[in-house]
């Protein structure tokens, strides 16, 4: 056994990862169909007025606002309807007074109107007349040309997460791409022996590797493109081999081989190879988790069970992840409820407690380290901090779901 050298905190863990952030500044075009839940990597401004014509904003009749000043149910105004106007046709007469054009929503508005009257305050008088029951103020029920978005405004600026409404005014100018930061590649490495695909027969000893799927999962949820390689065995040369053909990668997510004992050989190649930014922090489950430079690429190494990998992907390489593809922080939802059976911890490592929810209060499902169905039968967590020697039944906890 090869003891930590020394294990930091949680908050100094956290800390270490935000002074190693590198923002992405590779930028690509990204067609608007697939730009949703990308960062804009340039201003956008619009070439053209949204509308680019004044419109209808009711079903009803588009008339000169005068002609309408005494208009009421007891003193109806008659005027001549001189055409109709539907959507995706530009009108073809001008409006004057006495005259007026039956018009849909959205429609472009004729020359010479300047308000649209609703046609539930109207009513048809022969074939080519109308009564109207109501007065209308000059630009009532019209959308002037440029009222959503002028010429030379901005529309996106660099940083925004295209959210579905920024990708709808992208596309009312007319943009049929965009100009987005590159999705962080992370080579995903699993290590061990023991560790093989699925769909392989286990040999005895053997184990499928959980760690490869379930960090794909997390990273490609979180803004990266996960990039899985084939298992490395515990030797220094296979694990050199694996690591060198992940550096092409912006970062490097490792799992096993970041513990004590004699093959835990990852900080071995590491410290060949990079700087160790620290190795092992006081937290449980996810003690042996390092964090380093290597050949300059961020690179984590994770523990090998699944259920500490997977938790120290939640609480460590999501925030990075996001930070380095430009989004916005993680807001997991978080529910307060009472606590339905003990739980005991260990004092001086901070504890994320898997917990499930029934009846309205939260029970512990963490089984052991290795256990996948830990996390997998579990709806989120609860942290207990470290002088905390317990939680005990009945104590509102609050819980951040998965």
């Amino acid at each position: 056994m090869r003891p930590f050298t020394s294990t930091i905190s949680l908050d100094e863990a956290r800390q270490r990862l935000d002074n190693a952030v590198e923002p992405i500044a590779r930028t690509e075009r990204a067609r608007l169909a697939d730009a949703a839940g990308r960062v804009a990597a340039a201003d956008v401004r619009s070439e053209i007025d949204v509308p680019s014509f004044a419109r209808s904003a009711m079903d009803g009749y588009a008339v000169v606002s005068a002609d309408t000043a005494t208009a009421s149910r007891a003193t109806p105004a008659r005027i001549r309807i001189v055409e109709r106007i539907y959507t995706g046709q530009m009108p073809r007469e001008t409006i004057v007074r006495g005259s007026c054009a039956e018009i849909a929503t959205g429609a472009a508005l004729p020359s010479g109107a300047d308000a649209v009257i609703a046609v539930e305050d109207t009513a048809k008088d022969g074939d080519d007349g109308v009564q109207l029951f109501a007065a209308a103020a000059p630009g009532q029920h019209v959308g002037r040309r440029g009222a959503d978005i002028e010429a030379g405004a901005g529309v996106i600026r660099r940083g925004d997460l295209l959210s579905a409404s920024r990708i709808g005014a992208l596309a009312a100018i007319g943009r049929t791409d965009v100009e987005v930061y590159a999705r962080p590649r992370v080579a995903i490495l699993s290590t061990g022996n023991e560790v093989v695909e699925p769909g392989r027969t286990l040999q005895p000893g053997q184990v499928f590797d959980v760690n490869r799927f379930t960090l794909a999962a997390i990273v490609a949820a979180h803004g990266g493109m996960p990039e899985p390689h084939a298992s490395a065995d515990d030797s220094i040369e296979s694990l050199t081999a694996a690591l060198d053909a992940c550096l092409a990668a912006d970062i490097v997510v490792s799992s096993g081989g970041s513990s004590v004992g004699e093959r835990d050989l990852v900080r071995d190649v590491v410290a060949a190879r990079g700087e160790m930014i620290f190795h092992g922090i006081a937290m449980k489950p996810g003690k042996p988790t390092a964090f380093a430079k290597l050949a300059g690429k961020p690179f984590f190494g994770m523990p090998g069970y699944p259920t500490s990998c997977l938790s120290n992907a939640y609480v460590l390489l999501i925030p990075f992840l996001r930070a380095t593809a430009r989004l916005p922080p993680f807001s997991p939802r978080v529910v307060r409820v009472a606590l339905g059976r003990r739980i005991a911890s260990t004092v001086g490592r901070h504890q994320f407690y898997t917990v499930r929810l029934a009846g309205g209060a939260a029970f512990p499902a963490f089984k052991a380290s290795g256990d996948i169905t830990s996390l997998s039968q579990a709806d989120g967590y609860i942290e207990i901090a470290p002088d905390q020697s317990s939680v005990e039944q009945g104590t509102m906890v609050e819980v951040t779901l998965f």
